[in-house]
């Protein structure tokens, strides 16, 4: 059964679109990151998914419930970590835990909740007093709260230095073990890479990619980088004939005996004999495969400059934001 389904939704302010056509299947127990530029619409999906924007036009389904008609009954089985979460000032951490409990009508644990996330020395602090990173794990605890089936986490490591990332990627992968749904939108793409199933990309409201990064590899032309060690240094002749090869985007010294090459995957070969031909001598090499960070700008930066579509993305963001904040 499907967590999340997305059919055709489309969500316009005034004359700015910040949705158009979305239509996405998340699977229950799958960590799915939700990844694009500012103002790419990410956070009116959200919204869409959790009943505070309502859509133009299509349909949405979470968790088996129509997101509209039953909005309760989704945010009875969802933890939400939503972007920007400020705490009450002087309520302690274990007190915000308490109210996350009382609202969602579950018999919790406060403390138990709070050690999971590391803030068990905190718990009796005032929240006003919390760092930023200290105050998105109190945000995380509350969305922990009750065992949701669903995780909608909106930049969730941010604020976290190395050490508190690595234990929110740690909790994410605990909840997915016992079957919950992640959902999550982040800059910091080291993060996603490390813990998602898949991942989709939108630009400019459309949602232009869908699948493992390992499968987003296979089907962009996204630059591996190629290592090749050399027997003897090689000259600026020789780096001009390689940089020429079709399918090279740059081409640099790495130290005496090295180079390195931004290219295709298949121009690999194209490489290696165009040093051969020169009389180099290739005694080795390796491949680093595209990163996520090379696949994202492959999907987002086309044919429509970036800064315009996320102009036009961020007006539409901040008119959703405005719009749940009246709601």
């Amino acid at each position: 059964m499907a967590a999340i389904e997305l059919d055709g939704v489309t969500k316009r302010f005034e004359d700015v679109t910040a949705v158009s056509g979305l239509s996405l299947t998340v699977e229950e127990g799958e960590v799915f990151g939700f990844l694009g530029p500012n103002g790419a619409g990410k956070s009116t999906t959200i919204n869409v998914l959790l009943d505070f924007v309502r859509p133009t036009a299509g349909t949405v389904t979470v968790l088996g419930h129509d997101a509209r008609e039953e909005s309760v009954a989704v945010r009875e089985r969802t933890g939400v970590l939503p972007e920007g979460f400020d705490v009450y000032d002087r309520l302690t951490g274990r007190a915000h835990v308490e109210f996350a409990i009382d609202s969602k009508g579950v018999d919790a644990d406060p403390d138990e909740v709070l050690e999971r996330v590391g803030l068990t020395d905190a718990a009796g602090r005032q929240a006003g007093g919390y760092s930023k990173g200290m105050r998105q794990r109190l945000a995380l605890a509350m969305a922990l709260v009750g065992d949701p089936d669903l995780l909608i986490l909106d930049e969730p490591s941010s604020g976290l230095d190395p050490a508190g990332a690595k234990e929110m990627r740690e909790i994410v992968l605990d909840e997915a073990e016992r079957g919950t749904t992640v959902f999550f939108s982040s800059h910091i793409l080291e993060q996603v890479e490390a813990v998602c199933d898949r991942v989709g990309i939108l630009r400019a409201g459309e949602l232009v990619a869908v699948d493992s990064i390992e499968g987003l590899r296979e089907a962009t032309d996204a630059d591996a980088t190629l290592r090749v060690t050399v027997g003897s240094p090689v000259d600026d002749d020789v780096l001009a004939a390689v940089r020429d090869r079709d399918g090279v985007e740059s081409v640099d010294r790495d130290g005496d005996d090295a180079i390195r090459v931004a290219c295709d995957s298949d121009a690999k070969t194209r490489v290696v004999t165009a040093l051969e031909d020169r009389g180099v001598a290739v005694t080795d090499f390796t491949t680093d495969e595209a990163s996520l960070e090379d696949l994202f700008l492959a999907y987002t930066e086309g044919d429509e400059p970036v800064g315009e579509a996320a102009t036009a993305g961020e007006t539409a963001d901040s008119a959703a934001e405005d719009a749940e904040v009246t709601r």
